[in-house]
């Protein structure tokens, strides 16, 4: 199992949604899903950006050389680099999506 399908499943769990629901806003079967989130499949990319416009997110494509640096972006809690928490920091992303179920 590769990062997206682990991902793909801890989100809808996080968003409270069943693969049945996931599947429904997504016009996939929900046995698509369970396959996709299990990596008994290999999906096409159409599927992954169905996926995860369901889950109100943009599917991105990300070039090898700033996958390091987005991915501290990210674990940074969505704040730029060097960027403190607090009153002035954006919410991350993952707040965002919390926040909002």
């Amino acid at each position: 199992m590769t990062h997206i399908e682990k991902d793909l499943a801890a989100l809808r769990r996080a968003l409270g949604l069943t693969q049945g629901e996931l599947a429904h806003k997504a016009g996939v079967t929900r046995e698509t899903v369970s396959k996709v989130e299990t990596g008994a499949v290999d999906p096409q990319l159409s599927t992954l950006v169905e996926l995860a416009r369901a889950m109100d997110l943009e599917f991105m494509v990300v070039p090898r050389a700033l996958r390091t640096e987005l991915e501290a972006f990210v674990r940074a809690g969505g704040r730029w680099l060097g960027q403190p928490p607090g009153v002035d920091a954006p919410p991350s992303v993952v707040d965002l999506i919390l926040n909002n179920k």
